[in-house]
């Protein structure tokens, strides 16, 4: 079938003896009627992969017959009824691929024949629900990925004696992994991936000894790597990659596999025996001896010479600068010969605040960890051939470099121009939003970047956003007993255009400084033009000018390259780019108190994204 057009109310007035309602893979829009509560006898309804849109309508819950509900891959908005806990009979239920938010309803754990419950790809929020993990009948998959969850996850996991697969990856989910975790026996896949998980893996994993795929990568996770995975015999792949793990990777196993096991981004990994690229464990012990004061984030890190330095840029030739900033140069280079070209950041200490730009950036580094940061490689403290000081940082390097080089490209290098289209600028912005929203609510200490602008976003081959430079970058310290909060803004620079008008009036900084510099940003990317463009005079800046334009003459002042990927671009401009220019402006209103979360800045975007990406997919 290849039906269009909506459903019509009146099929409420099919035989109420129907049992099965097949309508997937259609192109039926609108919203879901109501009356479809009327058919109380159904057992089956699929509705998936169309284009309804509107509420999941509450009178679903009359069906109390339902053993099979699908409504995926649809344009579904607003929360899922508290009332679908009365669909007592259901066995799957598919609610992935919308734009339904809120919590998960709690009342689902009444649902306790559930095999399947997939609620992936939407824009829920709020902790998982104990009670879902009560359903001890689920038992094919159960998929909450893709979301905005958070919170731990509750003792109650262990309940699931009968899952195969449980995926919870890309939330924003913290807390250790409960070794309650270790009683579900029968898993075969498990994504736990891009959250914000804490502390070792559970001792309680050696009990899973029928799981074929792990995935724990992109979290905080600490401790050593656990010699039982290698004793696992199904495990055809498992991915440790950007923790923090430390200690030597085990062998035999899964381990001497090639490419089953992915542990990229763990600096404290080591081998006993020689394999290339992974340092020797014998080197980090007595590393370990020699140190009689805590790690600073360049005392762990293999240290490189101002020699390797000057061998690394070819004597700091021009034609390796990549970039400058208010403290120094960046260059690419190669490092002892590697084939992966590095970013290095020199610092010019002869500037003021050079050296404590240094010292900030090593601190910040230190303690955070996100996928859309750029990551630090190794550092060099040292002196040059004249034996005066010398500081520098070296970076993974990002070969599409700036955000700031493609949406100015008039100002660098000459060529062919470079274009982003609107999904990528809504990717790019989503990936910011993504480090901002966890440099404030996520770390132990909020950390404010306090330098947020295009060239500090950085562009890797795939598109993605990495947010660098953390020079001025300053820890929001939580008021304790005696403790002095306040912060002078006497020293602290930034960007003329992005710094917030409070701190012009010495107020303290605070994170929602940076919303106010993400605000500009966006606005930036959605108009094309810069904050200090000189057609900002007379009290006008770019705030006030999308202001004035928005909404009823927004397409007016919009970068126009953005949209020649669009087909229906009056369509685009309603449902992506005006609710995209409303962030924006709300993210730079002049009042700090005006201003939202970053949590909610990425809740949005997230809606816009899915949104876009559900409109190409017609």
């Amino acid at each position: 079938m290849n039906l269009h057009g909506n459903l019509p109310r009146s099929i409420g007035k099919l035989s109420i003896s129907m049992k099965e309602l097949w309508l997937r893979n259609n192109k039926i829009s609108g919203p879901i009627p109501p009356e479809i509560g009327n058919l109380k006898n159904l057992n089956t309804v699929f509705m998936d992969y169309n284009l309804f849109t509107g509420n999941i309508p509450s009178t679903i819950a009359n069906l109390h017959s339902l053993v099979y509900l699908a409504l995926a891959q649809n344009n579904l908005t607003g929360q899922i009824p508290d009332t679908i806990g009365n669909l007592v009979q259901l066995n799957d239920l598919k609610l992935d691929g919308n734009n339904l938010s809120g919590g998960i309803p709690a009342t689902l754990g009444q649902c306790t024949q559930l095999k399947i419950l997939n609620l992936a790809h939407n824009s829920l929020e709020g902790s998982i629900p104990s009670k879902i993990f009560k359903i001890s009948s689920l038992s094919e998959e159960l998929d909450l990925s893709h979301n905005y969850l958070s919170g731990a996850i509750p003792e109650e996991v262990g309940n699931l004696i009968n899952l195969n697969k449980l995926s919870i990856s890309n939330n924003r989910l913290s807390g250790t992994i409960p070794s309650a975790l270790g009683q579900c026996m029968l898993l075969e896949h498990l994504e736990m991936q891009s959250n914000y998980f804490e502390g070792s893996i559970p001792q309680s994993f050696a009990k899973l000894v029928g799981i074929i795929e792990m995935d724990i990568s992109q979290n905080n996770l600490s401790g050593e790597i656990p010699e039982f995975f290698a004793s696992y015999h199904s495990l055809h792949h498992i991915n440790l990659s950007f923790n923090n793990f430390d200690g030597a990777v085990p062998r035999g196993g899964i381990f001497d596999i090639a490419g089953a096991v992915s542990i990229a981004g763990n600096d404290h990994l080591c081998t006993n025996i020689p394999i290339q690229r992974m340092p020797l464990c014998s080197t980090f012990i007595d590393r370990k001896r020699m140190q009689a004061k805590p790690q600073t984030l360049h005392e762990h890190m293999k240290k490189i010479t101002y020699k390797d330095i000057v061998k690394a840029t070819d004597r700091f030739s021009s034609a390796n600068l990549i970039g400058s900033g208010s403290f120094g140069m960046v260059y690419k280079g190669n490092l002892n010969n590697q084939e992966n070209e590095v970013a290095i950041k020199i610092f010019n200490l002869d500037i003021y605040g050079a050296h404590r730009s240094f010292v900030a950036e090593c601190e910040a580094l230190r303690n955070i960890r996100h996928r859309n940061l750029v990551k630090i490689l190794t550092v060099c403290s040292s002196v040059d051939y004249s034996g005066a000081d010398f500081k520098a940082l070296v970076f993974q390097y990002m070969p599409n470099g700036s955000l700031e080089m493609w949406l100015h490209p008039k100002d660098h290098a000459h060529g062919e121009r470079k274009i982003l289209n609107l999904s990528q600028r809504i990717n790019i912005a989503l990936d910011v939003a993504s480090v901002m929203d966890y440099l404030h609510n996520q770390c132990a200490s909020p950390l404010i970047h306090c330098d947020l602008k295009p060239s500090n976003i950085l562009l890797d081959l795939d598109m993605a956003a990495y947010v660098s430079d953390f020079g001025l970058a300053r820890f929001l310290c939580i008021r304790d007993a005696g403790q002095d909060c306040s912060e002078s803004l006497a020293c602290l620079k930034g960007s003329i255009g992005y710094i917030p008008p409070e701190y012009g009036m010495r107020e303290v900084i605070s994170t929602k400084g940076d919303v106010y510099s993400f605000g500009v940003l966006l606005l930036e990317m959605i108009t094309g033009s810069s904050p200090i463009d000189q057609k900002f005079t007379d009290g006008t800046n770019l705030h006030s000018f999308v202001d004035r334009a928005f909404p009823k003459k927004t397409h007016e002042i919009i970068d126009p390259v953005m949209l020649q990927d669009e087909v229906d671009v009056t369509e685009t401009m309603k449902s992506c780019i005006i609710p995209l220019v409303r962030i924006g402006l709300s993210c730079s209103m002049t009042s700090p108190r005006e201003r939202p979360g970053m949590g909610q800045v990425c809740t949005e975007i997230l809606k816009i994204k899915q949104t876009l990406s559900n409109s190409h997919a017609e």
